[in-house]
């Protein structure tokens, strides 16, 4: 098979949109390393040292002729969880690797997969059907659920239009739990059926930081001890202001019944 050519700052750049398109979607750093070494061996590269971090990516290719280049791409984006993409682009690396992809074709199949338009309805669907279950496994009745599920839509909305504004994602989650909060508090005390705990669980669920805790911990079991200890810290940090904002909303709307 004759040699694929591809200009090495092109070859460069897409590695690091991958990593940044991986560390997106909820990747942990060791696949996001593993990922774009194997993507750079498979180019033919001789050399490949990869360094990320869950705010930062540091990419060294070197090459036969002695040349290395070095580029780092800082992570902006907030880390959310798409396993849909993750999914893709696994795949495409998977398909590089072993030559059933056309090596050229790197950066527009990436662009393609980040740029793919979101599908609002099952998003919604999604977080309507999560909340509402989450309600009715932890204790409540259907109406709790069905109340959930309303509070999870209003919480699929704050995120897609709140969430952009937001400086990162600790005040997002303070506020989007106090909204959330005073939305179910004030429904409460309006309809006492309701058990105001029990939809609040089955929403807090929606907002607690499940993947990035989980993703610390096997960060730290593969060695990546900076890495983990990084994404820890920044979920316990949004967990207390997922706490901060439910516990004001409670204090305001006279607390639980």
């Amino acid at each position: 098979m004759a040699q694929t050519i591809i200009d090495h700052e092109t070859l460069i750049h897409a590695l690091l949109d991958m990593g940044e398109a991986m560390m997106s979607c909820g990747a942990e750093v060791h696949r996001i390393e593993d990922t774009l070494t194997r993507i750079a061996d498979a180019y033919g590269i001789r050399e490949i040292n990869v360094f990320v971090i869950t705010s930062d990516i540091t990419l060294t290719l070197g090459f036969d002729d002695g040349r290395s280049i070095t580029r780092t791409r800082r992570i902006v984006k907030g880390e959310s969880t798409d396993f849909t993409k993750l999914e893709k682009l696994n795949t495409l690396s998977r398909d590089l690797c072993v030559g059933r992809f056309d090596k050229l074709k790197l950066p527009e199949a990436i662009r393609a997969i980040t740029s793919a338009p979101e599908r609002p309805v099952k998003s919604a669907a999604g977080f309507f059907l999560a909340s509402a279950a989450f309600a009715v496994f932890f204790g409540g009745t259907v109406w709790d659920g069905l109340v959930a599920g309303t509070v999870g839509l209003l919480i699929f909305m704050l995120k897609r239009k709140l969430g952009p504004l937001c400086l990162n994602t600790v005040i997002y989650n303070l506020l989007a739990s106090l909204i959330s909060g005073l939305v179910i508090g004030f429904t409460a005390r309006f309809v006492p059926a309701l058990h105001m705990d029990k939809i609040m669980i089955g929403d807090i669920m929606l907002l607690v930081p499940g993947i990035g805790i989980t993703n610390a911990v096997r960060d730290m079991l593969l060695g990546d001890t900076i890495s983990g200890s990084m994404r820890l810290l920044e979920s316990i940090i949004w967990t207390g202001a997922l706490a901060c904002g439910f516990m004001a909303a409670i204090w305001l709307t006279g607390g639980i019944a």
